[in-house]
């Protein structure tokens, strides 16, 4: 009888947010820490990709709080879908609710029109123990609990008025014993269980995508996390290459001026990795600069036709201050903001609206080679690469003939023609070569090509000389 209605009712549903925008050619592969409490399966995200489309799937999938500190991924969650409303998202959280806890003492409290509300954060519901007395209450028959938006828990008796205490008893998430190590993560040989970073290995055979930009935000200062990002940005799966973000470590590179020596310390000079210097703030959060950058990097190129030739640097990142670890408030100039350009490092700067500012990827100033400094060219070498594979991944195997080489060559002239033709690169053209494909070779089941690309590079300097024509003047005044 309780669905029995008479009379006229209201429903109301949360508001919808517009649908994000799509784009994979910068598909962000965030490594970090979440609220899994709040999830709908806390022991289920832990150590596995996790792809999410929408905010709301975050939220059930891995929890939301604006607790950034101490959950890393939410930094990624509220920059992709909140800030640039792009989408997918691959998350891998390493917070493990059966292992980072706190016992929590047990405390009693007031019963108020059947309720109590718990405001210890990080609670596991698996983990309540709610007594009346000496008499322990059953979940679901004597109470339910559930999360209250703020992430606290609300207990609400059920069957009667007469309990006025009760004592509850619970364990919590513990952000705190979270490390470095476990961002890291290794592979168990005895198990063959992969954790931490090791786990974007799985992205592909599991998913179906391909990696185009790996980030830890609030751990990739590290130097030990950014070696591994870099390592993993390299034959990903054996033959997919991408790029990685990593930030500098503002509570060393307080200044503009130390930030070339805190760069070179940490080790951060691959040609896979951009670096990022100061952190970010929107309102009153505060970002690791990896965490809109990357954002804003898919947004961009899901409104380039998801193709990423075009370059980072000189785009609206929706910030409102660049700030260190501490709160300090940073305010760079252009001169301050082009040496850093010049140590491979990229920024933000306060030009008609906050911007991120550089083209160079980490390796700049030891490399000069146009391919591997500037970001928008490394980007599209590793995302055509990767293109190479999927699209003709399905003919190996095929018989070697002139049919197979004809039809990749012709495909990828197609192709290269037409991405000319829009202005996303200067032109491509694959060739088949004799002297690549000796009997030997072709004997041996070996067909080798021979591909050239050429995007653009970035207009980092437009100058404009100006001079004095007295001549002019002298026509103008006779």
């Amino acid at each position: 009888m309780a669905d029995y209605k008479h009379g006229i009712y209201v429903t109301e549903e949360s508001t919808e947010l517009a649908s994000p925008i799509t784009a994979t050619s910068a598909l962000p592969v965030v490594v970090g820490t979440a609220p899994v409490n709040l999830a709908e399966n806390p022991g289920d995200a832990v150590n596995k990709p996790v792809i999410c489309y929408s905010f709301a799937e975050c939220v059930a999938a891995l929890g939301y709080s604006d607790d950034f500190k101490n959950y890393t991924l939410c930094m990624s969650m509220d920059a992709h879908f909140r800030v640039f409303n792009v989408a997918p998202v691959i998350f891998i959280n390493v917070l493990n609710p059966g292992k980072h806890i706190k016992k929590n003492d047990a405390q009693q409290y007031t019963v108020v029109d059947n309720q109590i509300l718990i405001t210890t954060e990080g609670i596991l519901l698996d983990t309540l123990k709610v007594s009346n007395g000496d008499v322990v209450l059953t979940k679901d028959v004597d109470y339910i609990a559930s999360f209250d938006d703020n992430g606290y828990v609300l207990i609400t008796l059920v069957g009667t008025s007469e309990v006025t205490s009760v004592t509850v008893e619970s364990s919590s998430l513990d952000p705190d014993a979270v490390t470095y190590e476990d961002i890291i993560g290794g592979y168990d040989v005895a198990s063959g269980v992969e954790t931490g970073l090791e786990v974007i290995r799985q992205v592909y055979p599991k998913l179906g995508m391909v990696p185009g930009l790996l980030l830890a935000p609030g751990w990739s200062h590290i130097p030990a996390v950014a070696a591994v990002l870099a390592a993993k940005s390299e034959l990903l799966n054996g033959v997919f290459r991408c790029e990685n973000v990593v930030d500098l470590d503002t509570s060393l590179a307080k200044k503009y001026s130390d930030c070339k020596q805190v760069k070179e310390d940490s080790g951060i000079v691959d040609k896979h990795t951009i670096a990022l210097w100061p952190m970010v703030q929107i309102g009153e959060k505060v970002y690791a600069y990896s965490a809109i950058y990357a954002a804003m990097v898919g947004f961009m190129n899901a409104s380039n036709d998801d193709v990423p030739n075009l370059s980072p640097s000189n785009i609206l990142n929706k910030v409102t201050a660049t700030v260190l670890e501490d709160g300090t408030e940073v305010i760079l100039d252009q001169v301050q903001a082009n040496l850093l350009n010049a140590q491979g490092i990229v920024t933000a700067i306060n030009d008609s609206g906050w911007k991120a500012w550089g083209n160079n990827t980490a390796c700049y100033p030891a490399i000069t080679d146009p391919k591997d400094r500037w970001i928008c060219c490394r980007r599209f070498f590793s995302w055509w690469g990767n293109s190479f594979i999927l699209t003709y991944k399905s003919k190996v195997d095929n018989p070697a003939n002139r049919v197979l080489i004809d039809s990749i060559c012709d495909a990828e002239n197609i192709k290269g023609n037409s991405y000319a033709q829009q202005g996303k690169c200067a032109g491509a053209n694959i060739e088949y070569r004799a002297e690549d494909n000796t009997v030997t070779n072709l004997l041996d089941g070996k067909i080798v090509f021979r591909q050239k690309i050429a995007p653009y590079t970035p207009a980092e300097s437009i100058e404009n000389i100006l001079s004095f024509d007295p001549e002019m003047l002298e026509s103008a005044l006779s």
